[in-house]
């Protein structure tokens, strides 16, 4: 046998000389334990749970068309109201925890805080599964505990009423408060455009003449109006360059010379349609063609006829020479008018006037224009600037009213839409009153107030044997006198001894089974009463 083995047989040993008293011990231990239990007072529990949903279907719907409000902050803050003292205080006077006959302030503080610990508010994440979809929400519970089941159903009542109806109301009353803000402010800036729109029209009818065009700002508008000038100057040269061109193109040799052979136009019978002199001098020499045909050139007739031809070519000459030199009136009377190249050169030229006459008209309209406006050179960038001023106040104020507008509409919006159901809450369980106390578990209570006393009385048993011990071996003598033992003297009547030793094991096995025994009683006492409260409530 080991040496540890045999000094805990022999702390036994000393142990058993003392276990009346760790009986009593025991004994008493017990029964005041038991009786604190079954005096200590029920604790009821009732619990809700509510399951609220924030991402419905009109929540993607209404992406960016509504004023986003945060839920789950305010659903937060509601949460933490509920727990504060003036809404602790209210919940406890109206479910009768907190009675208006306590007007000590103590008192009142000690029953509020006591109220504030049994609750218990928890959140967990949670999901549900549609038939054609499934949703993530947020599911909260209340739970309380009173030593009134009634009552402790009330409170989570009255907790789980006051939760939703602070959830949507302060949503609802937050989208009310957005709506008025933002209806005055909308009203203040429709004044704001309305007065800014009234000084423009005023500053317009007031410097009349001196505002900005749409080419621009009034430099813009003169530099606009020079460069026009300047191409129109420009124009207008190159179209007397080219009126300069044609007209020497029409005096030009080609042109006499084209004119000089052309042949007039004859009408029926032969007869000339025209009175110039090239036609002239082509009936005479025809006359002339004719008479030699009949008379030899000595006749009389045929000299005359001769001598007018040649003063017919003469004149001609003489015309061809005056429209070189540009003569209108050698036009008809040389028969150039009849000539298609003589034609197409003068109604390029009678074009080129045209065009000549009308850039002057366009160069002398911007010259005019750009001489006025330099005359107002001192005074229109001025009014530009101040124009330029009203525009951006206007601009401006129209912004800030197209944004409230949007957000008002958008506050509108969101509001319908929680009227049509964009949050949802579902209690998923309701308080209900509970039947049987959560609290105290008087059968784990009992059992290990039982184990408790046992552990005091072998306890007792020890500390007695600590206090007088005594010496129940050799080994343990040894150890005690430090001086070898040199023999052991055994009793004189071992069967004696040996029956008194069951007996006494006998008796104490006996007490320890009156400790059972009660054991089993209490409990049974105690299951028994449970009974007696859930047993109607099973049978209904």
């Amino acid at each position: 046998m080991t040496p540890a083995i045999e000094k805990a047989l022999d702390d036994v040993r000393g142990a058993w000389r003392f276990r009346w008293f760790a009986i009593a011990a025991a004994s008493v231990v017990a029964a005041a334990g038991w009786t604190v239990v079954f005096a200590l007072p029920d604790r009821y529990q009732s619990t809700a749970s509510v399951f609220v949903d924030t991402r419905t279907p009109l929540k993607p719907a209404l992406k960016d068309l509504t004023v986003e409000q945060d839920v789950d902050a305010q659903i937060n803050y509601v949460r933490q109201s509920l727990l504060a003292r003036p809404e602790l205080e209210k919940i406890a006077r109206e479910t009768g925890v907190l009675p208006d006959s306590v007007t000590n302030e103590r008192e009142r503080e000690r029953i509020l805080s006591m109220l504030s610990d049994r609750i218990v508010l928890s959140v967990s994440s949670a999901g549900t599964q549609g038939d054609e979809r499934s949703t993530a929400g947020t599911m909260y519970t209340i739970i309380y505990q009173d030593s009134d089941p009634e009552r402790s159903t009330k409170v989570v009542k009255t907790l789980l009423d006051t939760f939703i109806e602070h959830v949507l109301g302060g949503k609802r009353e937050g989208s009310e408060n957005v709506q008025k803000f933002l209806g005055a402010r909308l009203k203040d800036y429709e004044q704001r455009l309305s007065a800014a729109e009234d000084r423009i029209a005023a500053f317009k009818k007031q410097n009349l003449g001196l505002m900005p065009s749409e080419q621009g700002g009034f430099f813009a508008q003169l530099q606009s109006e020079a460069d026009a000038a300047k191409k129109a100057n420009t124009d207008l040269s190159v179209a007397l360059s080219r009126k300069e061109e044609l007209t020497h193109q029409l005096h030009g040799d080609m042109a006499v010379s084209a004119a000089g052979s052309s042949a007039p136009s004859m009408g029926p019978q032969g007869i000339s349609n025209g009175g110039d002199t090239l036609s002239r001098i082509q009936e005479t020499q025809a006359k002339l063609d004719e008479l030699l045909l009949r008379f030899t050139d000595k006749h009389p007739d045929v000299i005359s006829m001769q001598e007018t031809l040649a003063e017919l070519k003469k004149r001609r000459a003489t015309e061809l020479e005056n429209l070189r030199h540009g003569d209108a009136s050698a036009v008809a009377a040389s028969g150039a008018g009849n000539n298609p190249v003589y034609q197409s050169i003068q109604l390029e030229l009678n074009k080129v006037d045209v065009e000549i006459a009308a850039l002057r008209r366009e160069a002398a309209q911007h010259e005019d224009t750009v001489a006025d406006l330099r005359k107002r050179l001192n005074t229109a960038p001025q009014v530009e600037a101040e124009f330029q001023q009203l525009n951006r106040d206007y601009a401006v104020n129209k912004a800030e009213y197209t944004a409230l507008l949007e957000n008002y509409q958008k506050a509108r919006l969101g509001e319908q839409a929680d009227n049509a159901g964009s949050m949802r809450f579902e209690v998923v369980e309701p308080p209900q009153e509970p039947v049987a106390p959560v609290w105290p578990r008087r059968n784990h209570l009992i059992a290990e107030i039982w184990l408790a006393a046992l552990a005091v009385g072998a306890g007792l048993a020890y500390g007695l044997h600590r206090l007088r011990p005594v010496v129940n071996s050799v080994r343990g003598l040894s150890e005690l006198t430090s001086f070898p033992v040199l023999g052991a003297v055994s009793v004189a009547f071992p069967s004696r001894q040996q029956f008194l030793f069951r007996r006494r094991l006998w008796r104490f096995s006996a007490a320890t089974l009156c400790l059972v025994i009660a054991l089993g009683t209490v409990l049974y006492l105690s299951w028994s009463g449970m009974r007696l409260v859930l047993g109607p409530l099973v049978k209904l």
